[in-house]
């Protein structure tokens, strides 16, 4: 017959580590939403200008100006260029 260590009958509930384990996880977690929320209220977040949409068109029409994308496409062009159909540099052979 095997004996088991369990805690005397008249022991406190603090003194039962699954207690710990089962309130813990709840417990933690109701702290973290009372710090999100006070966190919240304290370093609200900036509100969005006024003036959002014509700053938005400003940018997109710097970009369609076409000297933005120039390092990327250069960038894609190389890449997807095969060996091949490189010219050739004077003085250099394959």
């Amino acid at each position: 017959m095997t004996t088991r260590n369990l805690p005397a009958p008249d022991a406190r509930w603090w003194r039962h580590p699954i207690m710990w384990m089962v309130v813990g996880g709840p417990a933690i977690v109701v702290v973290a939403a009372v710090y999100t929320a006070w966190l919240a209220m304290r370093v609200p977040d900036p509100v969005v200008e006024a003036d959002y949409y014509r700053r938005g068109i400003e940018i997109n029409r710097t970009l369609s100006a076409g000297t933005a994308m120039l390092p990327a496409q250069a960038g894609r062009n190389h890449a997807m260029t095969p060996a091949d159909d490189l010219p050739h540099v004077r003085g250099e052979q394959r």
